[in-house]
């Protein structure tokens, strides 16, 4: 028994010193921290520690001391470690100097709905001269490549484009064809009150080539591709392929971004018109089939409703969409930590971030377009 862990508190005046001696493995079933807690009385302003006769120590003593500056913090009792072992020493300022995990919205006292929206509002505030800083990098890349000086290779851009456009389009023909459903429906349901059922025709048409047509395709390519984008450029800043291609005098904004970009801005006002199309197909099998509109009454209703400023406004605000997209996707992506539980939070804050400035660009497009009669 003489290898036993040994612990001895003595008082000396307001000093507290723990004899530690023996062996503190965690095999010895050691002693909880609590043991020394309890001798921290109102008197004690500073503990000390001798480790002399100490023989050998594993994980389980540097657990108890911690247990002990814990309390001792608690308390604003100074601690002295100068008689500790210096690993254990070592171990315990590591231990310190580790952040608190934040808790708040998991296990701990959930924040207020006004300090969520206030927090969330700063937190917007203070990125925005980052924002400002990517947008500059951006422009002086599009100068770039309308000189014929950017650096990126095109069969990179002709795999963003594939994997932007057609591989997108099942969900976006399965979107916009339910969402031509209901707006058909819901436009039938109050025009039948006057008898003019045949104008379902004018709503889906203007309403899913000019207005919804554009928003719900920036919403699905927000959701499929923005998050996919910040993912992507996330992993890469985790394992410093960025920092590669900036140490060979490659730019990042060049190789990475203007690929992503210029996809998004050709193939999201195609997927647009596509959209469109796909609604006013939903919108005539309604028509059809619930109120007895024939195809061709539709159908000439239709060419008769849509003019050229309709298409155009459709496509302006597609383009619009798709940059802001992947304005949010790669400015999260490259923003990014260095952790995997990082790069999760990049690409929901991308999401979060393409769907606000979608909705931010669509109000003005639409003031805007208004204004100017178009």
């Amino acid at each position: 028994m003489s290898d036993a862990w040994q612990l001895d508190l003595r008082s000396d005046d307001d000093t507290l010193t723990v004899v530690l001696a023996g062996s503190w493995r965690m095999a010895g079933r050691l002693p909880g921290s609590d043991t020394v807690a309890t001798r921290l009385a109102a008197g004690v302003r500073r503990v000390r520690f001798d480790a002399t006769a100490l023989t050998d120590w594993d994980t389980g003593l540097p657990s108890f001391l911690a247990g002990v500056l814990k309390a001792c913090a608690a308390r604003g009792i100074a601690v002295d470690s100068a008689g500790l072992p210096a690993g254990t020493q070592q171990l315990l300022t590591l231990a310190r100097a580790v952040p608190a995990q934040d808790l708040s919205g998991r296990g701990g006292r959930p924040a207020g709905i006004c300090t969520q929206v206030g927090m969330a509002v700063l937190d917007f505030v203070r990125g925005v001269p980052a924002m400002l800083a990517f947008l500059g990098e951006i422009v002086q890349a599009c100068g770039r490549l309308a000189a014929g000086r950017a650096r990126f290779r095109a069969r990179d851009l002709w795999l963003e484009i594939e994997e932007v456009g057609p591989r997108a389009l099942p969900i976006v023909s399965v979107i916009s064809f339910l969402v031509g459903l209901i707006l058909a429906y819901l436009g039938a349901d109050q025009l039948k009150l006057v008898g003019a059922q045949i104008f379902i025709a004018d709503l889906v048409a203007i309403g899913m080539v000019r207005e919804i047509g554009a928003l719900m395709t920036g919403i699905i390519i927000a959701g499929r591709t923005g998050a996919a984008f910040a993912a992507q450029l996330g992993t890469m800043q985790v394992n410093e392929e960025i920092d590669a291609y900036r140490t060979l005098g490659i730019s990042a904004i060049d190789f990475l971004v203007l690929p992503r970009m210029l996809a998004l801005m050709v193939m999201v006002p195609l997927l647009t018109l596509y959209a469109g199309f796909i609604g006013m197909a939903a919108g005539l099998l309604v028509a059809y089939a619930i109120f007895d509109i024939g195809f061709f009454e539709y159908y000439t209703e239709t060419l008769r409703a849509l003019e050229l400023k309709h298409f155009l406004v459709g496509l302006s605000k597609g383009s619009v969409y798709g940059a802001m997209i992947a304005f949010a996707g790669c400015l999260r992506g490259m923003q990014c930590g260095r952790s995997a539980a990082a790069v999760g939070h990049a690409a929901t804050s991308a999401v979060v971030t393409a769907i606000l400035l979608i909705t931010i660009a669509a109000s003005v497009l639409t003031i805007v377009y208004y204004q100017l009669g178009i």
